[in-house]
């Protein structure tokens, strides 16, 4: 039977679905359902726990906080600690270099990662097989911090966004998983457009890079939020308190905290009681607020090579 013959003898959907709407579930199944959405509640009860709990100890009193009273609901409601850090002009100051970092340090690795991956993808290149081998190499191994701390300063990024940027610009399993996507993309649209003159960039540019919005999604999101919740880079090579990024501007503050609360004032014994959700949910924040944009491309990345054609 021919591929037409196929599709022309397959039921249409509509009818399947109409043809099943009638059928009663079993019993078995019933049940299955039932604990399905049990097992499931509870999974997703679990998972959403520890958030709730941050966000309502971010908002409790101190005496609540220490007593263990607070679960999912703040008790003693207070925003002592989160107006003493929103009212400093240096953590907005943070914040905005925050977002000018993971910006431009998201559009720098996705640039690289994918030219990276997409030349890799091609078996017909020469020395493919040592490109890969450096890659995975740097995966494995590293300098150590006082080498890499030599060469960022004689390179003259020291207190400079590129101190930041480049030495993560790409992540070896970012790459791979780019790479692994790239490689099952359709050699027949390439050909196509070869024919049709495009140049190499044009293909890249114009056809593989437009159906790859899944993969390109997901890279974006590990690579954003890997770029803003660092911390250590900025802490070691950066000096100026101007420059940090937010997150260690809340490190700071948390460092500095202290819930003894002997000799101190009422909102110093508050601010140090509950210091560290309030800084967590700062930072979280953003990356919550952006992933249901890009959930349903971040879904569909993750499986990218778990089912080849």
């Amino acid at each position: 039977m021919t591929t037409t013959e196929t599709l022309t003898a397959a039921p249409d959907l509509a009818s399947v679905r109409a043809s099943t709407r009638g059928i009663k579930p079993t019993p078995s199944y019933r049940v299955f359902t039932v604990f399905n959405i049990i097992v499931l509640s509870l999974v997703g009860a679990l998972t959403l726990y520890p958030f709730l709990n941050l966000l309502a100890r971010s908002f409790s009193s101190e005496s609540a906080i220490r007593s263990g009273e607070v679960f999912v609901w703040p008790v003693g409601f207070n925003t002592t600690t989160l107006l003493s850090v929103i009212d400093q002009k240096l953590f907005w100051v943070n914040y905005g270099n925050t977002v000018i970092y993971t910006v431009v340090a998201t559009v720098i690795a996705m640039v690289l990662t994918t030219t990276f991956a997409y030349v890799l993808s091609k078996n017909h290149l020469k020395g493919r097989g040592l490109l890969i081998g450096l890659a995975l190499f740097t995966m494995f191994f590293s300098g150590g911090l006082i080498p890499n701390y030599m060469l960022i300063v004689e390179l003259g990024f020291k207190n400079t966004i590129w101190a930041i940027v480049l030495p993560q610009a790409i992540n070896v399993f970012n790459l791979l998983i780019m790479k692994s996507f790239f490689e099952n993309f359709p050699t027949e649209l390439e050909e196509a457009a070869a024919i049709d003159g495009l140049t190499t960039y044009g293909i890249f540019l114009r056809v593989v890079l437009p159906l790859s919005r899944a993969v390109l999604a997901t890279m974006v999101l590990f690579y954003a939020v890997a770029f803003w919740n660092s911390w250590f880079p900025a802490f070691l090579y950066m000096d100026k308190p101007e420059l940090y990024p937010v997150t260690v501007f809340l490190r700071n503050i948390i460092a500095g905290a202290t819930g003894t609360g002997e000799g101190l004032s009422d909102a110093a014994v508050q601010i140090g009681a509950n210091v560290k959700a309030v800084t967590t949910v700062l930072t979280v924040l953003p990356i919550v607020c952006l992933y249901p944009f890009i959930q349903k491309y971040f879904v569909s990345g993750v499986m990218l090579g778990s089912v080849k054609g």
